[in-house]
């Protein structure tokens, strides 16, 4: 079966898929070209599910708009640009863009990137939970902290006192010593 134009190679297909972040890859006129689920999943909780599937959610665009003007000034150099959008309360998005050039086209594509910084540093925390063998506790406190809560909000979304976040984070950094 001959695959068409507008479809990466099935190879690249599931390699996109089985990433963690979310992936983009569209043309410079505002097209979709390719997503992997992920980031369907992130447009649609940008938009709240209020705008058309497969439409490029404002605050990415305007990333993209951002590297598109760029070409002008920085021509073929290699950028990528990064911005922040806060979604809610608890979701922030880290949105990164740089050009992609594939043989199937002679115009180069848009290669949008979103982490979701929160399970970013989730997974970063759990990752030294297991390396530095943190209890639960310390690795739900590492979490938040890595998150970037001062030590007073962690406290208060623990129900504990500060002087015990102090003491698990002192904990903690003893333990990354050895």
């Amino acid at each position: 079966m001959a695959r068409t134009r507008s479809e990466p190679p099935l190879l690249i297909q599931a390699i996109l898929e089985g990433f963690v972040d979310g992936v983009l890859i569209l043309t410079t006129n505002q097209d979709w070209f390719h997503a992997n689920e992920c980031g369907r999943r992130m447009c649609s909780q940008i938009t709240q599910g209020r705008s058309q599937i497969n439409s490029i959610p404002d605050p990415i665009w305007r990333v993209c708009e951002s590297l598109i003007d760029s070409r002008e000034w920085f021509g073929d150099r290699k950028l990528i640009l990064e911005a922040e959008i806060k979604v809610d309360k608890s979701v922030k998005l880290r949105v990164r863009v740089r050009w992609l050039t594939l043989e199937l086209s002679p115009e180069p594509y848009l290669l949008v990137t979103l982490e979701d910084q929160h399970q970013s540093s989730q997974n970063s925390a759990s990752t030294d939970a297991l390396k530095y063998g943190l209890t639960p506790r310390e690795e739900e406190i590492w979490s938040l902290k890595k998150a970037n809560l001062t030590y007073r909000e962690i406290a208060q979304q623990l129900f504990i006192s500060i002087n015990t976040v102090k003491k698990h984070l002192k904990n903690i950094y003893a333990k990354q010593k050895y």
